[in-house]
């Protein structure tokens, strides 16, 4: 076995300080009765003939306790939802491809401290090492494969596939961070992790978990989609609400890794009990899927081989979402209590995970502490002096703020922040905290942005006046994307910048200050030469840090074209 000696060490002491006997005495909450019950009444508003829903499933110790479906897997021949319905767990599929590089980590074929270029060649020499172990903890710094693949002009329901993925990423030039030194949730590693396995098996993803994990645990409903026209008996439709009933949204990827898995909760119940007793893996690489990575510095990351480690309400959870086309999912481990939840949802607009919360408070009960922050008052009045455009040096981000209703949040988003105390606020009921920095003379306001990752990202207040008509004519023209092969033309259209590439709608982009933007790409800002000209254009988001586009000189004109144009 060649797992890193630190990481091994700490997953040996972590399998000896909670061993799996703590708390399996605690006895369930109520009679199986009432828990059903209660458990039924969470789901009921997905539960009718005419709605998606979901399939959810609870164990303690491999015990199943509750499987039952609420709502429909197909609207158009009403099939109900059960427990072996089949749907696509979206990223909940990754920690199945961390643990099939745990087991060629154990068969000797590889470590986790290795250079991925080792595997992949194709991959670009950024300067600073990317290890499998930086793919495994999202601390690689590539950037996100589904923005470069849109500004690649594909569009959300278009196929793709893993050369589509490795074309893209072979082109990048850069990558938002150094490797170790943050984390940053993404696909393209995990996508890579899939190669990975086919590279030094011999054999596709696909087939490798299907002979090592899926059949070995008697998971007969589960595989990874490498074609998304291949007939699947019981497979649930994934749906998204419009505005009159619900439109078809289906994954059309031919890919997998990062997603793409397809399950049951009754088999998904089965692997989180692996999850526990390391029945396939042994003790030790269920333990090592289960320990957080660290940073360079030391900072423990909270997230394992697929798996997100962090405590939910006092107690020790392991677990993982996910989010695609139609359908929502969660399934998490409370391995001190040993008990599982999971549910599968086909309701693209679903809070699934704020459900499965509610199911965990069925069968923990008072074992579950109040955890988040009490709000602490805050005048109505100061809260304008906190809203604004904020910028983060950092990954070039813009959130912006504004106050509504009588409560502080950002624009176009539902959650009020509520004030914790010390200018920090939490949006909603979450325990992220943005923390406000009383300004300096002369200086902006600064705002510190702490979510589920460790690594805080800093903003601050811009406070460059916003462009006037005549100003925006300086972007119009068009831009190069050498990394994705492709033109992007801004002009101006009803007063306002808009950009434009083939097979994807213009974009809109609303000025946040001087030469900075906001749309749906995420952050637009336009670059200046040494001359004051504008020569390019970088595009940002959380997961996609300063794309760049060079701005193109427009053609001078042939005699002939001069001639067509008049006097």
């Amino acid at each position: 076995m060649r797992l890193p000696r630190s990481l091994l060490l700490l997953a040996l002491v972590v399998q000896w300080v909670l061993p799996g006997s703590i708390a399996s005495a605690q006895t369930p909450r109520g009679s199986r009765a009432q828990r059903h019950s209660r458990v039924d009444a969470i789901f009921s508003p997905g539960s009718g003939k005419a709605t998606p829903g979901c399939a959810v499933g609870v164990s303690r110790d491999g015990v199943v306790d509750y499987a039952r479906g609420h709502g429909m897997a197909n609207l158009e021949y009403d099939v109900p939802i059960t427990p072996r319905s089949v749907f696509n767990l979206a990223s909940v599929t990754k920690q199945f491809t961390a643990y099939s590089i745990g087991l060629l980590s154990q068969d000797g074929k590889l470590s986790l401290d290795d250079d991925i270029r080792k595997y992949l060649p194709e991959i670009p020499d950024y300067g600073k090492t990317i290890t499998i172990a930086h793919l495994m903890h999202h601390t690689n710094g590539l950037r996100e494969q589904g923005q470069l693949l849109s500004l690649a002009g594909l569009r959300g329901d278009d196929l793709n596939t893993e050369a589509d993925i490795l074309d893209v990423l072979t082109r990048q030039r850069g990558v938002n961070f150094e490797p170790g030194t943050e984390i940053l949730y993404g696909n393209a590693a995990y996508t890579l992790l899939a190669v990975i396995v086919h590279r030094v098996s011999g054999k596709p993803l696909r087939a490798f978990a299907d002979e090592r994990l899926f059949k070995p645990l008697g998971m007969t409903d589960t595989g990874f989609q490498e074609d998304h026209n291949a007939v699947v008996p019981r497979r649930a439709m994934g749906y998204f609400p419009r505005e009159s009933g619900w439109g078809i949204s289906m994954p059309n990827n031919d890919h997998y890794g990062a997603s793409n898995l397809l399950s049951t909760v009754s088999d998904l119940l089965k692997w989180e009990q692996n999850l526990l007793d390391g029945r396939v893996g042994g003790p030790a690489l269920k333990a090592l899927m289960q320990t957080s990575g660290k940073l360079n510095n030391g900072t423990e990351t909270r997230y394992g081989g697929g798996l997100h480690v962090a405590e939910h309400r006092g107690l020790r959870t392991v677990r993982h979402d996910g989010t695609g086309s139609g359908f929502r999912t969660e399934a998490v481990l409370f391995p001190d209590q040993r008990l599982a939840i999971v549910a599968l949802c086909n309701n693209g607009s679903i809070a699934v995970t704020d459900l499965v919360w509610k199911v965990a408070e069925v069968y923990l009960g008072d074992l579950l502490k109040d955890t988040l922050p009490p709000a602490v008052a805050f005048p109505e009045a100061e809260l304008s002096a906190l809203a604004g455009n904020y910028w983060s040096p950092l990954t070039d981000e813009v959130v912006r703020l504004e106050v509504k209703d009588g409560a502080l949040r950002e624009v176009g988003m539902p959650k009020a922040f509520v004030h914790i105390g010390d200018g920090a606020f939490r949006p909603g009921e979450s325990t992220h905290v943005w923390r406000f920095v009383a300004p300096k003379p002369q200086a902006p306001r600064e705002l510190r942005i702490r979510d589920a990752w460790p690594t805080t990202r800093d903003f601050i207040r811009l406070s460059a006046p916003m462009p006037t008509p005549p100003d925006l004519a300086a972007f119009v023209g068009q831009y190069r994307g050498e990394e994705v092969a492709m033109t992007y033309t801004v002009r101006i259209a009803d007063g306002k910048l808009a950009v434009r590439w083939p097979r994807r709608d213009e974009v809109v982009l609303e000025p946040v200050g001087g030469d900075r933007f906001i749309g749906s790409l995420g952050a637009v800002t336009f670059t200046r030469a040494a001359s004051g000209g504008v020569d390019g254009l970088l595009v940002s988001s959380r997961r996609l840090r300063r794309f760049r586009a060079e701005r193109m000189e427009a053609p001078r004109p042939t005699g002939a074209a001069r001639q067509a144009s008049g006097p």
